[in-house]
């Protein structure tokens, strides 16, 4: 039941409870309990609107690997996650510490946010030309 909630909510997540309840074929307050406790349990950590980045004139994605270790981490700088070119940060396994997804206006700002990030070590960049599945919801295994 707590997938086909997840299933719903993924899929729509402004859907009320009692449109939840007759998608899924339960009671409105047993489903405000169920997405309660999958909040509650961290399951769902929020709820968020999908964003078309070229359309809200970031035309311009990358991934940068980092290779930075020590004290001088970009990991360690707590200022980095807030820059706003910044979308996701993940720390890796292999010959780069982290891996960070940025989103830019345009190259030039882009090679202002390399720039920056050169303070903490080589960066290198590889640029996302296109994502044929840019996200997709999470399913049962």
């Amino acid at each position: 039941m707590d997938w086909a909630l997840l299933r719903e909510l993924q899929a729509d997540a402004r859907l009320s409870y009692s449109e939840l309840s007759r998608r899924v074929h339960l009671s409105p307050p047993a489903v405000a309990e169920r997405v309660r406790r999958l909040e509650e349990a961290g399951v769902v950590t929020g709820y968020h609107a999908h964003v078309d980045l070229a359309r809200a004139g970031r035309e311009v994605t990358a991934l940068i690997r980092m290779s930075c270790y020590g004290p001088a981490c970009v990991l360690r700088d707590e200022a980095v996650p807030h820059w706003p070119e910044v979308l996701e940060i993940h720390r890796v396994t292999g010959d780069t510490c982290s891996l960070i997804k940025v989103a830019t206006p345009s190259i030039e700002a882009f090679e202002a946010v390399i720039d920056r990030l050169a303070a903490y070590g080589p960066p290198s960049s590889t640029m996302i030309l296109s994502s044929p599945l840019p996200w997709q919801p999470l399913e049962p295994l």
